[in-house]
């Protein structure tokens, strides 16, 4: 086994903002296997999933700043995660004026 590349934030150029229905959000509570429950700008909370892609790869904790995607049907109630925002771009966001949960 390798050692993994370590890639500071400042070298982190792609970032995925919202498009379409896609809403903002902070991670309130984990609720165990791959769910987490989402407090989304928009004012509703969602109990989310992690997608399989990130499952195993990104890491989410309380407080973080996630990209969610409402699903079609129970859209007020029901997301997947599809981003997780490192602190550097969460701030960045702020500023720009585009998180203000």
């Amino acid at each position: 086994m390798g050692k993994k590349k370590v890639i500071s934030e400042e070298e982190l150029s792609d970032l995925v903002l919202p498009a379409g229905t896609d809403v903002l959000g902070i991670a309130v509570k984990l609720l165990g296997y791959d769910r987490v429950l989402v407090k989304c700008q928009d004012g509703h909370e969602r109990i989310c999933r992690i997608r399989g892609k990130m499952k195993r790869r990104v890491w989410i904790r309380i407080g973080d700043v996630v990209l969610v995607s409402p699903w079609d049907f129970q859209s007020d109630t029901r997301g997947d995660i599809i981003w997780r925002y490192t602190r550097g771009q969460a701030e960045f966001l702020r500023k720009k004026g585009l998180l203000t949960i």
